[in-house]
């Protein structure tokens, strides 16, 4: 890190010498001492006004100025390795992928330093993104390089934050795909028998998100109060070029976590699973996988479900059985309508999915009334 401070002068033998401070890259304070020539005696006005001059041209060594590292260098080699351990995994996935994929390369052939970076080079690079990609990923990038630059500015590597003065696109409208409870209820025959039937089942009915259904542990279901909580999550990241799965007891937002009520079917399902996973390990014996055993969704040799095979495997269904091609993540869309024509209002609906802070609900509450009075897609 480069901090320089305004000199001062000093007598050394008898002469008036400036004295400038700056500290390395390393944070290590050093002084350069530039001789006046001037004799201490009645020199005193002198050797202030060179001081000034000295102070106005002064340059810290090649070596201590962070600040002439190239962009794309600072980026990926300083930023995102410091910040690396503050952050979530998954969020590292995202800025490192992001990184590699565009930003580090149109800024390693830009070919422009940290110090020389402007407002127009970011916005350059904007637009040049916006005719591959949607306003929503440009902000994406936006986010990545305002941190990045806002970590430079606090670290005095540069006076300003140059990603401040551009001008960002308009979201587009998002209208996403979504089934009716007519929908669903074709999806939930077609999927009758599946592996993953009651995986599926879960996520469309409680709108959850798949990270959530695949995350879901037995020690979280309540069968006694015929509850659930959602309070982990599954997700899968590619981490330094290798993808792995993560694992973590806690959602994202604290809206997120939330408890359900365990309807009837869902209970019974959730038996007859547990009684089959207790068999399977009994039958696999030393084979079966035992380090997910507290997970609900496994298959039949104790593995947790990979979150990318559950959406190819979710996707093949759609086209086997010629259902409208929705994403995984739309069954919570699906799941809102639903409970849309239910007559639910959009208040419950937004605490049933998670996306907004409240207490953990009763199970008796208007929206499991409505849904136990009439729910089609059952």
């Amino acid at each position: 890190m480069l901090k320089y401070e305004p000199g001062i002068f000093s007598v050394k033998k008898g002469y008036y010498y400036c004295v400038l401070s700056f500290n390395d890259e390393l944070g290590k304070r050093k002084t350069k001492w530039i001789s006046t020539g001037l004799p201490e005696k009645g020199n005193k006005k002198k050797a202030e006004a060179i001081l000034v001059e000295e102070r106005r041209k002064f340059v810290p060594p090649a070596e201590a100025r962070d600040a002439d590292v190239l962009f794309a260098d600072f980026l990926k080699l300083q930023w995102l390795p410091a910040v690396k351990g503050n952050i979530e995994l998954t969020t590292y996935s995202s800025y490192q992928g992001m990184l590699e994929s565009r930003v580090y390369p149109y800024f390693k052939e830009l070919g422009v330093t940290l110090a020389n970076l402007k407002p127009k080079h970011i916005q350059d690079f904007y637009t040049t993104q916006s005719e591959r990609v949607k306003p929503t990923t440009i902000k994406h990038y936006h986010a990545i390089i305002h941190e990045a630059l806002e970590w430079a500015v606090n670290l005095e590597l540069i006076l300003y934050n140059p990603s401040d003065r551009v001008t960002l696109p308009r979201n587009q409208a998002f209208i996403p795909e979504y089934y009716t409870a007519e929908e669903l209820a074709d999806l939930f025959k077609c999927i009758k028998g599946d592996e993953m039937e009651l995986l599926i089942q879960t996520a469309c009915f409680y709108g959850l998100r798949k990270s959530e259904a695949i995350g879901l542990k037995w020690s979280a279901i309540n069968f006694d109060d015929n509850t659930f909580v959602i309070r982990h999550v599954v997700t899968k990241a590619r981490v330094d070029g290798q993808k792995i799965i993560v694992k973590k007891d806690r959602p994202k937002r604290m809206a997120s976590y939330r408890t359900m009520p365990l309807f009837d079917m869902f209970q019974d399902e959730l038996l007859a699973m547990k009684e089959q996973q207790e068999a399977n390990r009994k039958l696999c014996g030393r084979s079966y996988h035992k380090e997910d055993e507290e997970y609900v969704f496994v298959d039949t040799m104790g593995y947790l479900y990979d979150p990318e095979r559950v959406s190819r495997h979710f996707k093949a269904i759609l086209r086997k059985n010629g259902l409208k091609e929705i994403r995984f993540h739309d069954t919570r869309h699906s799941a809102g309508s639903a409970l849309c024509q239910l007559g639910v209002n959009m208040k419950e609906i937004q605490e049933w999915l998670g996306h907004s802070d409240f207490q953990p609900r009763r199970t008796d509450t208007p929206i499991s009334q409505a849904i136990r009075r009439k729910a089609p897609w059952l």
